[in-house]
């Protein structure tokens, strides 16, 4: 938000603040939803329901949740990205083995149709899987943050994420791209939201238990870099409001954690609404897919687009804003077509589906 209001008028300032922290609360529940699906493969229960596992997964993000500030969860973000590198490793590898013992399954058309699909449910999970694709990229909604921290000169703070953002938008792309392309070669039609759920039962068991926790264990660490700025946006927020209210000032410090009634009281709230709101809705793909739609043309392209065009005087009507404005264009159908797909795949999940239930 404070870098939108350097370039652009107010109401893109609230504008951009209402998208990212709504889409900072959907990355909660996501997540929630994806570590429980991990702890039931863990435990071989996966016909049994996901609530147990959730609360479990919401109890220790409570306790995380306790740590102040952004810059002091370093660590935490340090054993996520491992973690990330380790499962991804993993389900690449299993996914080369399955399509090498039983040959190629998917086919350059995608899903099939036929009994229990029909062209239009292709069309919409067709649409579904771009705003897969996009809620890959959602580390950008707190690239500004995490520069945020980043010490001052030399190296300069934009130097440093420039090669930061480089490094990891290709390692990213790179391993999903191996491992969407190899999961669906492995399994084709039936292929999982969840790669590593794909090889069900079988051997090697603890391969796939060392994935799945790797999985958690970066989901417990990815949560909170995520919902790090919003518990920011509320606690800076409430001490403008009540700037002598000891309610939300007095604190005391125990490790790395600081411990105040406001802060406990707050973000215990917020932890337990994602969780009760990951019980109800515990629809993976679609929840993923929905939240990389709305999040990725406002917060990934036309606002920084905007920004850029503003910053480097950009003139209106010329080559370069023509171009701009064409790649903002087409980002915005590509959220909105995938938006329409998420949206109707939960529909369609939402008729059959009884809360609390799965």
């Amino acid at each position: 938000m404070d870098a939108v209001r350097s370039y652009l008028p107010g109401t893109k300032v609230k504008l951009c603040g209402v998208i990212q922290y709504a889409n900072l609360v959907g990355v909660a529940i996501g997540y929630t939803i994806a570590a429980s699906i991990s702890m039931r493969a863990i435990g071989r229960a996966c016909k049994s329901s996901s609530n147990p596992y959730m609360i479990v997964f919401g109890v220790v993000q409570i306790l995380f949740s306790q740590i102040p500030d952004f810059d002091q969860i370093w660590w935490l973000s340090i054993v996520a990205a491992v973690m990330s590198f380790t499962y991804s490793t993993i389900g690449l590898g299993l996914g080369i083995a399955q399509t090498v013992a039983n040959g190629i399954q998917g086919s350059l058309t995608g899903l099939s149709v036929g009994p229990g699909v029909t062209s239009m449910q292709k069309v919409w999970r067709s649409l579904q899987a771009f705003g897969n694709i996009a809620f890959a990229y959602s580390y950008s909604i707190i690239l500004i943050e995490i520069q945020d921290t980043v010490k001052a000169p030399p190296p300069s703070e934009a130097k440093v994420m420039q090669k930061a953002t480089g490094i990891s938008v290709a390692t990213t792309t790179v391993f999903y791209m191996l491992c969407g392309c190899m999961g669906y070669a492995a399994f084709g039609d039936a292929a999982p939201d969840n790669l590593l759920t794909g090889f069900g039962f079988y051997e090697p068991f603890w391969l796939l238990d060392v994935a799945n926790a790797a999985i958690v264990l970066h989901l417990v660490g990815a949560y909170q870099v995520f919902c790090q700025p919003l518990f920011a946006f509320v606690e800076k927020w409430a001490a403008a409001r009540w700037p002598d209210s000891a309610f939300i000032a007095r604190e005391l410090r125990v490790g790395p954690f600081a411990i105040s009634v406001f802060r406990l009281t707050w973000r215990t709230a917020f932890v337990c609404l994602t969780t009760v709101v990951s019980m109800l809705l515990p629809f993976f793909g679609d929840v993923v897919g929905l939240l990389g739609a709305v999040a990725f043309w406002p917060l990934t392209v036309y606002f920084p687009v905007e920004m850029y065009i503003v910053q480097r005087g950009v003139r209106r009507g010329s080559t370069r804003w023509v171009c701009l404005q064409m790649l903002s264009a087409a980002c915005l159908v590509v959220s909105v077509a995938a938006a329409a797909g998420s949206i109707a795949d939960v529909i369609g999940e939402l008729k059959e589906y009884r809360p609390f239930s799965g």
